[in-house]
């Protein structure tokens, strides 16, 4: 349900803040700040160790402000020869039965941007003909937007593209519109909406079964868990033995959205995937609750994570201070906020590993022992 959630949430933000994605910082000085002290993004293939671990680590309850998490570069494809069989007849996620017969115009529909991303991982990158504004990888940035008004899907500019198979999930609507696809006859393959560390090998098998591509399929779960593995052992020896205490906090626009991510929302897996705890989950906030002035204080964070494009949305660092509660936490006292990029934040594609790596080093200031 975390994924619909969400939809709902960011559908909601629209309405009230009627802001859309940005592409730039809201507050220079912050952002002037996270980038002396994040130079460099983590390993992109292997997810081999991105800092010796001998290396002297800031005690990182000593560290203040804000701090961008850079954003990755693309997937790199992955390497060897995978023969594409097709055509290939499937039960969907939803128990459809689709047969795909033409994967040279694919359209990728997703609120995380994972879809796109995977589809990059095996090496199809070059058929997708169109994008949501999740799907923020650099190849892709020429093609035409199918979304309106953030993520409400745009039937009638989807048909006009004349892809030949759509992936999608229901994190993205309405209902409505992905009923009218599927009524013109384009294949369209719905798969689970939701995301976690414990299920990218699912994801990525979906899509790979959907394009005909299996064994390219099998070939990104090895190299993608190898990346998470080598992530988390890497993540451990920066890790400091008591954890700190961390929230995910979901904030747009600077009228009332604004959530605390609680444990079945992905954000828990995400936190303790870089050794911290999670204290929305020990506090027993299971699902998206709202964010006050008595909750905060009650969680008390020490760090808070929230997307990027929110924070600039909520007129960067200074409104997220501003909103109730904030201030009082150990997190507000120190403005020690880590911003993640939305598409990288909860997507859990195959570059998770990487996404791990580059949030622990903003976590831990690996980069500021440099």
């Amino acid at each position: 349900m975390k994924i619909r959630i969400l939809a709902a949430i960011s559908a909601c933000a629209l309405l009230l803040s009627a802001c859309a994605t940005p592409t730039h910082p809201a507050d220079s000085a912050a952002s002037a700040q996270s980038e002396a002290a994040q130079s460099s993004p983590a390993q992109a293939q292997s997810g081999a160790p991105a800092q010796p671990a001998s290396v002297n680590l800031p005690d990182p309850r000593s560290l203040e402000g804000l701090t961008q998490v850079p954003d990755l570069e693309d997937p790199t494809p992955i390497e060897g020869t995978f023969p594409q069989k097709l055509p290939v007849t499937l039960t969907d996620f939803e128990g459809n039965s689709v047969t795909v017969t033409d994967t040279s115009r694919i359209l990728a529909l997703d609120l995380p941007g994972a879809i796109s991303r995977t589809l990059i991982g095996l090496g199809y990158g070059d058929k997708l003909v169109g994008r949501t504004v999740s799907s923020t990888e650099k190849q892709l940035a020429h093609l035409p937007v199918v979304t309106e008004n953030g993520h409400t899907l745009n039937a009638e500019a989807i048909l006009s593209l004349q892809p030949t198979v759509i992936i999608a999930d229901r994190s993205v609507g309405p209902p409505e519109a992905l009923d009218q696809l599927r009524a013109s006859g384009i294949p369209m393959v719905l798969i689970d909406p939701n995301h976690s560390i414990d299920t990218i090998d699912d994801l990525i098998m979906s899509v790979a079964h959907a394009i005909g591509a299996d064994e390219a399929g099998k070939a990104l779960v090895e190299r993608t868990q190898k990346s998470i593995d080598d992530a988390k052992a890497q993540i451990k020896e920066w890790t400091p033995a008591q954890p700190l205490d961390t929230a995910f906090l979901y904030v747009r626009g600077t009228a009332g959205v604004f959530f605390i991510l609680g444990q079945d929302e992905g954000a828990a897996a995400l936190i303790e995937a870089v050794g911290a705890r999670d204290v929305a989950g020990a506090n027993g906030i299971r699902g998206v609750s709202p964010a006050n002035a008595e909750s905060l204080v009650t969680l008390n964070p020490e760090v808070i994570f929230v997307m990027t494009s929110g924070l600039e949305s909520t007129e960067g660092l200074p409104g997220l201070l501003a909103r109730p509660g904030v201030a009082e936490t150990r997190a507000g006292q120190k403005q020690r906020v880590i911003a993640i990029p939305d598409g990288l934040s909860l997507s859990f594609g195959p570059q998770t590993g990487e996404t791990l790596l580059a949030i622990a080093r903003a976590l831990y200031g690996v980069d500021s022992a440099q």
